[in-house]
């Protein structure tokens, strides 16, 4: 029986590739760490993997196919610091009906990431 999300994994053709911008410049902190594979948050909930796969060449050709969405108390805070390094984002952070605030950006192979705040 599936009991619910255990998390997502973002795939690249060289790990290097990722992992400083998840780290160091998003600021995700890994609960572990392996030569081809990180993950990202607590084991005992969803996680976000990063890995090296052999299927995987360059960067991504169809971003918006799937997007990591990761939560925030300060949208608009979140959106300033990463522009200030250089982060490039496709969607500033925008308000949905009073429950929601969504900003989008890249990550160096082109992937979608969503910083929520509700």
């Amino acid at each position: 029986m599936i009991k619910g999300f255990g998390g997502a994994s973002i795939w690249s053709e060289d790990l290097k590739n990722l992992l400083p911008f998840y780290r160091d410049t998003l600021g995700l902190t890994p609960t572990m760490e392996s030569e081809r594979f990180v993950v990202f948050g607590d084991v005992n909930g969803p996680t976000l993997g990063l890995g090296s796969h052999s299927e995987v060449k360059g960067k991504n050709s169809d971003p918006a196919r799937h997007m990591v969405g990761l939560t925030t108390d300060d949208v608009k805070a979140e959106y300033q610091r990463l522009k200030e390094k250089g982060v490039e984002f496709i969607e500033e952070p925008t308000d949905y009906d009073g429950q929601i605030t969504i900003a989008t950006l890249k990550d160096p192979e082109g992937n979608l990431v969503q910083l929520f705040q509700m």
